[in-house]
């Protein structure tokens, strides 16, 4: 049976803004407060979904969030009509404003973590929500998110979901940005790989010092258990926390992996060499063959890698066995970077081609290729079995493209965020949004 790993991209929302809501993350920080094109940011993240389908890879996308979010500020203590909500907390404190309108949930590499069927215990493919609690505007992402993805993956002979972790520090979860999975076939046994920032319970480990480790140990090892997987397929790993000091605040941002490889920077993890040897050794053993190709601090500086987003890229394999690379602009507009990638495509190693996006709108808030999607591996019939609506298709890229050009403003600032009407617009947008592709009910608006 032919097995897929599947590309789930998130369709950027209409509230898409510079915020500055994300500590730790340098180009949200650096970015915040400057206006938006949320119309441009759709159509760039379409245009990617739409190229890659295109080069004959699967590719899906996945519906972002009702925002404002009315109810979260109603939670905390914000009353009257939906206007008036808005318009009170505009006045009173614009920053929960703010958040209750962050399109974040684009980034839908932390919506989950996904484990296919070929690891899992009981033989269907897992999905567990990410409570994202580091951020408060990411915090309260998870049930529409796990009501989305029900939406998509339904059919419960194939796909088991489970509710996000405890909403509390020691079970920081953000889904898979710190999760890869090695693998010889997409349907065959292989092994995930959880990387983590700090352990809440265990103080023999470090923790970084300026910014917060989003990603807890703790909370990886309860994905793994909850998905079934065995001891014997999993390995942990800890990220440096000087580099989490440095801005990397995923392991997608400093490492990226795909098949048999692992594409990383040399101050990525602690241990390294006991981890490659753990990935080589467990990945043998359901017949991979496990490849590293480490980028040297004296090619790419961290600094480099977090500015250009160069590990924030998709590394997807072709039919011929090697593998492609997509990277943003910012890559090319990098010397040093730039350097690097025409010597690794040019050696003879398994990385043969890179091809560059357009991404700014998304960059500029600190989202890569890699933050885009949600990797998702499942043979043919479990293909088969997803919501047919939300698969990409030449229609289906034409119909989103006209619903975002309908539908989206070309300008956003936090003066815009205050004004109720955008509320209004966007639950229209949405409401639409379902029926093209086929979700039913999966927004507050819809169900209350």
């Amino acid at each position: 049976m032919k097995s897929y790993e599947v590309n789930f991209d998130g369709l950027v929302g209409p509230t898409h803004n510079y915020g500055g809501l994300s500590y730790g993350n340098v180009a949200s920080q650096s970015n915040s407060q400057q206006s938006s094109n949320p119309k441009e940011a759709a159509l760039q993240g379409l245009a990617k979904m739409k190229a890659l389908m295109d080069m004959g890879f699967q590719q899906g996308v996945l519906a972002p969030q009702e925002r404002p979010d009315v109810a979260a500020l109603r939670r905390l203590g914000f009353a009257g009509s939906d206007a008036q909500v808005i318009q009170q907390a505009a006045k009173e404190a614009m920053p929960l404003l703010v958040a209750s309108c962050s399109a974040s949930s684009m980034w839908v590499a932390n919506a989950a973590t996904v484990s296919p069927s070929a690891d899992t215990a009981d033989g269907r493919v897992h999905f567990t929500a990410a409570n994202l609690n580091c951020k408060y505007h990411r915090s309260i992402e998870h049930p529409t998110t796990s009501r989305v993805l029900g939406a998509m993956f339904a059919n419960q002979q194939h796909f088991a979901h489970h509710a996000a972790l405890p909403a509390v520090a020691q079970f920081g979860d953000e889904g898979a940005a710190n999760h890869t999975r090695f693998c010889r076939a997409y349907g065959e046994a292989g092994v995930e790989f959880f990387v983590f920032g700090r352990s809440a319970f265990d103080t023999r480990y470090p923790a970084p010092q300026k910014y917060p480790a989003r990603q807890t140990l703790e909370a990886s090892q309860a994905v793994a258990r909850l998905h079934g997987l065995r001891e014997e397929g999993v390995v942990y790993a800890q990220q440096n926390p000087s580099v989490i000091d440095q801005g990397v605040f995923h392991n997608d941002v400093i490492a990226v992996g795909n098949g048999e490889v692992l594409f990383y920077h040399e101050d990525a993890f602690l241990e390294t060499d006991k981890m490659l040897a753990e990935l080589s050794s467990k990945l043998a053993k359901v017949g991979g063959k496990f490849q590293s190709v480490c980028v040297p601090r004296s090619a790419v500086t961290v600094d480099d890698a977090v500015r250009s987003y160069l590990f924030n890229s998709q590394l997807l394999s072709r039919p011929d066995g090697s593998m492609l690379l997509i990277v943003p602009e910012e890559c090319r507009s990098n010397e040093r970077v730039w350097q690097y990638l025409q010597g690794l495509t040019g050696s003879g190693g398994v990385i043969r081609e890179v091809k560059v996006f357009d991404l700014k709108q998304s960059m500029q808030n600190g989202g890569g290729p890699a933050c885009l999607r949600l990797r998702v591996a499942l043979n043919e019939t479990e293909l088969a079995a997803v919501n047919p609506g939300v698969i990409m298709t030449a229609s289906l890229y034409d119909s989103l493209t006209q619903w975002v050009e309908r539908h989206y403003r070309d300008r956003m600032t936090e003066n815009d965020l205050a004004d109720p009407q955008l509320l209004l617009e966007c639950r229209g947008a949405l409401d639409e949004l379902t029926q093209i592709l086929k979700l039913g009910a999966v927004y507050p608006f819809q169900i209350n």
